[in-house]
């Protein structure tokens, strides 16, 4: 396939010399300045096409010693964005990408290049994809999950990507949410919630989008949290050890990032007398981010992978090959794209041909060992960039919003119309109080008043009627003692005087009644006066009764409002709902047929022709009559039919038929009741590929078939006998829920116990399996599940861990060497590993191991640990 410059460029020996000149350059200071002076892959370049950058992986130790001899199978040229993959001594291929970054690009230059515009389009409403894709160990889970916890310039495009998207949201009104799951074996688990292990697919058969309604959703709200979720789930994620890689993801990892972002539209006012000030049209656009970090494609025989790991491999690949052919489909304009052929491809259907803008990150490396390996995936990002997604914003009417505004707003109003009925009730009440008040002050006064001068009148008037009693009193003795003629007269005219003076008074006393009067109609007038401010009171008590009428008329209608946007919001909800359960079925309906047509064709296609006859033979025969044949009294017989039983169990499809009819019941029993060496080899590398599956691990445990086990592995002293066996328990010792019993009821001892046999294939098994338990250990003590020191040691397993530390088998070496590292993680374990002499060896594989990646654990472990570092320092070792 050629290149987007055109194909395959040729040239003379003297090109082939510019070439090694320019190869030379690439470490050069120049160079790097160059490439750190490109611009990123810019949102609005190229509308929506899948924009793709290529890194390099610097050489590794391994490759430094075991390649210093050839020059590196690619050459960068950062300044024109192209590639030239070396194909012998004067021949290169050509290639152009959006991006090319040198081995010494930072991860801050990669984020920006790569992902930073991806981000900031799902903060628009746009949805988004990063991905990884390439060989194991060239570096895809270091560019996008990195946590850089001790050296923040490490940190990977996820943790880069959520401090941009924390930074750019309003916690008071946008939320944010975060799923992290794993496709592994064609099974959606999820990394927050282990338990959780088989969430499906769904598809809106109206959009097309695809989502994963039953996978744990965190809601985030600063980057301390989003760390922590990223811990717990890179702690659940499934790895293993290869050739390529110490810890190689056996799993796709997706980050899924939800965002719901409000946007206000803000209006005219509608009117002057409207409560609820001006209009508006709230609108919420949501993007969703999904950041995927694939594992590794690798071949078989480079990988070193055999038993589940294998599995595994195959499984990576087919998922890798399904990706490849829709890429290809969509690159080729054709009418059918086979996107239902994996779940993957499921998962990234929008990202790939849909509505989503995609960034796509090759890693490869320099190595010309793996030079095929490098070229299928710049091939792949070569066909990645003729994809064109149709770029669609996700905005709609907030709903939601508007009647939570709305309902804001009329509590608000509710409030005001009550805070102003109280204010004018109470000032009802204190003008009612004070004029009730002055009233009764006033009549009060009045009433004192007005005795007063009734008991005045009343004295004088007695005092008068008293003195002219005894005037006339004394007028009548004079006249009757003979008082002469002109006394007389005088006498009378006193009398006249007396009368006009009686007069006076009475006129005097009339006048005063009168001012008594009009005193008493003033204070009566006062007293109206003061009753008409009381009518003034009551109607202004009035009005606010029909403006408090006219609010709660306001309130009903804008409730009865309110009412039917809701029953608006819930029918539109019914629908979804309605529709999304209509379309389950027929989702994994399809996926199910074509699943399976995939299997029988691979079965089929076979190039051996053994699966075929075995398949053949368990269609035609059944499998309860082959189960049958396993309690025959022919012993050839019985020989025969469990070879088949342990053939058919190699298939992952058939294993599930076999326990459901009763096959690891009847394996089990061969180990217990047979003692022919043939029987218990055959029936033990059956059971060995029956645990490989978490579901039948259990039921082994639950069946004892861990006695057996251990049973069969004292008695036996057949070499395979005890490879099979040995590889069944190292199965069982990678499941962390079995640890406990399978310590109880002596797996750990049976491993150590067939150390006598002293075969290498066993050591490898026996050394796995040490090496499975105590990375379950390892894990399960740093989630706090377990406390105190490992089981390992309490049941005399660090010796011979030490002795094969540096065993010559290099299966047996690696598997010990990451043994020693994950009991070495876990402070209680440290005081044994000294004094059983662990650290040397520690010391030793932080200095001399050949696995980069193993040396760098060994040497996080020990500057780690105080215990270890204190004891270095009284032996004054260095690192």
């Amino acid at each position: 396939m050629t290149s987007r410059s055109g194909g395959t460029q040729r040239g003379s020996r003297s090109s082939a010399a510019r070439a090694r000149s320019a190869h030379s350059l690439s470490a050069t200071p120049t160079l790097r300045r160059s490439a750190a002076g490109s611009l990123p892959l810019s949102k609005d370049d190229a509308g929506g096409r899948v924009r793709v950058a290529v890194r390099l992986r610097p050489r590794n130790q391994e490759e430094l010693v075991e390649d210093a001899d050839f020059a590196d199978c690619v050459e960068l040229q950062p300044e024109l964005k192209r590639l030239r993959l070396r194909k012998n001594n004067w021949d290169f291929d050509t290639y152009e990408f959006d991006e090319v970054l040198t081995e010494f690009a930072s991860q801050r230059r990669v984020y920006e290049v790569v992902a930073k515009p991806v981000v900031e389009s799902v903060l628009e409403g746009y949805n988004g994809t990063v991905m990884a894709y390439g060989q194991t160990g060239t570096g895809k889970t270091h560019t996008l999950g990195r946590l850089g916890e001790e050296d923040t310039s490490a940190r990977g495009i996820m943790v880069r990507s959520m401090e941009d998207i924390l930074a750019s949201i309003s916690p008071q009104t946008d939320s944010l949410s975060v799923s992290y799951l794993q496709l592994y074996m064609e099974t959606i688990q999820d990394l927050l919630d282990p338990a959780n292990d088989n969430i499906a697919i769904v598809e809106d058969p109206k959009t097309g989008d695809v989502s994963v309604p039953g996978a744990t959703s965190v809601d985030i709200r600063d980057e301390h949290s989003f760390m922590e979720l990223l811990r717990i789930g890179e702690a659940h994620r499934i790895a293993a050890n290869t050739k390529l890689n110490t810890e190689s993801s056996r799993s796709h990892a997706i980050l899924m990032v939800h965002i719901r972002k409000s946007v206000v539209q803000t209006g005219a006012e509608t009117s002057s007398s409207s409560q609820l000030g001006k209009s508006f049209k709230p609108l919420v656009r949501k993007g969703k981010l999904v950041v995927v970090d694939l594992a590794g494609s690798e071949r078989m025989h480079k990988s070193g992978s055999e038993g589940h790991v294998l599995e595994e491999t195959k499984s990576i690949n087919l998922s890798l090959s399904a990706l490849g052919k829709c890429i290809n489909a969509l690159a080729e304009n054709s009418t059918h794209v086979p996107v239902r052929d994996s779940k993957l491809t499921r998962l990234l259907k929008d990202s790939f041909g849909g509505t989503a803008r995609t960034s796509l990150v090759v890693t490869i490396g320099p190595s010309p060992r793996h030079r095929g390996e490098t070229a299928s995936t710049i091939l792949f990002g070569q066909r990645a960039m003729k994809v064109e997604n149709m770029l669609k914003i996700k905005e709609e009417f907030d709903y939601r919003g508007l009647s939570r505004k709305l309902e804001m707003q009329l509590d608000a109003v509710i409030a005001e119309n009550e805070r102003r009925q109280k204010s004018c009730n109470d000032e009802l009440e204190r003008i009612s109080i004070e004029a009730q008040n002055r009233i009764t002050e006033a009549e009060r006064n009045y009433s004192h008043a007005f005795e007063r001068e009734k008991l005045k009148y009343q004295m004088e008037y007695m005092d008068s009627v008293k003195k002219l009693e005894e005037k006339l009193m004394n007028c009548q003795s004079k006249h009757d003692h003979d008082v002469p003629a002109g006394k007389t007269c005088n006498g009378q005219m006193n009398g006249s005087e007396e009368a006009m003076e009686l007069k006076r008074l009475l006129q005097n006393e009339t006048r005063l009644r009168h001012e008594t009067e009009d005193e008493a109609n003033r204070l009566r007038s006062q007293l109206e006066q003061f009753m008409q401010s009381e009518d003034g009171g009551a109607l202004e008590i009035c009005n606010l009764r029909r403006m408090l009428e006219d609010e709660i008329d306001q309130k009903r209608k804008l409730e009865e409002e309110i009412a039917m946007l809701r029953s608006q919001l819930l029918q539109l909800t019914f629908n979804s709902d309605q529709m999304r359960r209509g379309s389950n079925g027929d989702g994994f309906s399809g996926l199910d047929s074509l699943m399976s047509q995939f299997r029988n064709s691979q079965i089929n296609e076979t190039g051996n022709g053994q699966k075929a006859p075995m398949t053949s033979l368990f269609e035609q025969v059944g499998l309860q009559k082959i189960l049958s044949l396993l309690e025959s009294e022919d012993a050839s017989v019985r020989i025969h039919a469990v070879k088949v039983v342990a053939n058919l169990a190699a298939e992952e499809s058939n294993q599930q038929r076999i326990v459901e009819a009763g096959g690891l019941t009847s394996l089990l029993m061969l180990l217990r009741n047979f003692e022919d060496e043939t029987i218990r080899r055959v029936a033990a590398g059956a059971i060995a590929n029956l645990a490989m599956n978490e579901y039948n691990q259990e039921l082994i445990m639950s069946e004892g078939g861990i006695g057996l086990l251990s049973m069969t592995a004292a008695d036996a002293d057949d070499a395979q006998t005890l490879r099979m066996v040995a590889g069944a328990i190292a199965n069982l010792c990678g499941n962390d829920k079995l640890q406990k019993r399978l310590r109880s009821e002596g797996g750990i001892k049976a491993l150590l116990g067939m150390v006598r046999c002293g075969h290498s294939e066993v050591l490898s098994q026996i050394a796995r399996g040490i090496a499975n338990f105590a990375k379950c250990e390892s894990r399960a003590s740093t989630q706090g599940r377990k406390t105190g020191r490992s089981f390992l040691i309490e049941d005399g397993a660090l010796p011979w861990i030490v002795q094969n530390a540096n065993n010559e088998v290099a299966p047996i070496r690696r598997h010990i060497e990451l043994a020693l590292c994950h009991l070495a993680q876990h402070e209680v374990n440290a005081k044994d590993m000294i004094n059983g002499g662990a650290l040397w060896e520690l010391v030793r594989i932080s200095r001399d191991c050949s696995r980069e990646d193993i040396r760098s654990l060994a040497h996080r472990t020990l500057s780690g640990s105080p215990t270890f570092r204190s004891e270095m320092r009284r032996l004054r070792i260095d690192l």
